[in-house]
């Protein structure tokens, strides 16, 4: 049995984003139904609504950074009540028993984990939808505590940029003293320097814009590095640990590899596709350096994540926008006109 929504999505490709009625599943006995109150605004959702990466199923309905207040619990379920503030990131299911989702790494789930939107119900196998919606239900494994302290407009971008780069700056132990070089400063990055700063690194922003080097220092940056300055980027050779790359383009990351000091790591957490031109070795064999990518994180660091935000009033910087809105802003987020996240506020559905 399912229940009929208001939601916000596209039947095609080629299609602008308007209302539509989609179908929920009912509730489980280990399910949880949230309204939704706030839902931020991804790259990746306009990705899959254009269908940039292939495999996108019609009709879509993105949006997966997701908080909002609990309606219904089921009848077996032990971690929250009705009434409980509550939040959704990028997964909302994985198979529970590979290796990675035992070490709470369902993200990496090795028989995949199942998107917010655009994946495969495994229960029930229907169509994943995601936030643009009046409502979700989820398992209550794959939904996040959100704490009471924290503004809820500003906290739903935490759920997709905030954990995708607090994955690798804990993964590689980032910690006072740390260096910490950001590529890029949009939604991802910006959180990317609030973070490791949170931590006591110290971070450098390498940007091709001038333009970006005071918004860097406000966000908490110590330093910029103009990347098309090549006295400047000399200047790095051999500095940083670790240099999270954020750009969600095709871009050339060879410059930056030499800023890299020995067993230093260059982490992708910005692009999917093929990078041109090819990878340089030699900067990385003549210094034990690595390039590596990272996915979000899995439920329990995402919720380390949110507490850690809670404790260091840590927010992504955000602009609120109505429901109606999205299409523009689809398109100001692409000519990156936003500073640095769009929130959609869901009473305007």
């Amino acid at each position: 049995m399912s229940d009929s929504i208001k939601a916000y999505g596209t039947p095609s490709k080629d299609e602008a984003l308007r209302e539509m009625e989609i179908d929920r599943r009912s509730l489980q006995p280990d399910d949880i139904e949230i309204e939704i109150m706030y839902c931020g605004v991804c790259h990746s959702d306009l990705h899959t609504a254009r269908n940039d990466w292939g495999g996108t199923k019609y009709p879509a309905v993105p949006g997966h950074e997701i908080v909002g207040r609990i309606t219904k619990t089921g009848e077996d379920v032990t971690k929250f009540k009705t009434g409980d503030l509550a939040g959704v990131g990028c997964m909302v299911d994985s198979c529970g028993d590979c290796e990675s989702c035992r070490n709470d790494h369902e993200q990496y789930c090795l028989n995949g984990s199942t998107g917010t939107y655009n994946g495969k119900d495994r229960h029930l196998h229907q169509q994943t939808f995601g936030g643009y919606s009046e409502k979700i239900i989820v398992n209550e494994d794959f939904v996040l505590r959100i704490p009471e302290n924290l503004d809820l407009k500003a906290v739903a971008p935490l759920l997709c940029a905030g954990i995708t780069t607090w994955s690798p700056l804990r993964h590689w132990k980032v910690q006072a003293g740390s260096k910490v070089a950001v590529v890029g400063l949009g939604g991802l990055g910006h959180m990317a320097i609030k973070l490791a700063k949170g931590l006591g690194a110290e971070v450098t922003l390498i940007s091709r814009s001038p333009d970006k080097i005071q918004d860097a220092l406000d966000l908490g940056a110590d330093a910029v590095v103009i990347s098309t300055y090549e006295n400047e980027m000399k200047a790095a050779h051999g500095k940083f640990d670790l240099i999270i790359d954020t750009v969600p383009y095709d871009h050339d990351i060879n410059p930056y590899l030499a800023t890299l000091c020995t067993d230093g790591t260059l982490v992708l957490v910005g692009f999917i596709g093929k990078m041109e031109p090819p990878l340089a070795t030699p900067p990385l064999i003549m210094g034990r350096r690595s390039v590596a990518g990272s996915l979000i994180g899995g439920i329990k660091e995402t919720q380390e994540m949110l507490d850690f935000c809670a404790e260091h009033n840590i927010l992504p910087e955000i602009e609120m926008i109505k429901m109606q809105d999205i299409n523009d802003a689809y398109e100001r987020m692409l000519k990156s006109e936003v500073r640095y996240r769009f929130v959609i506020d869901m009473a305007s559905l």
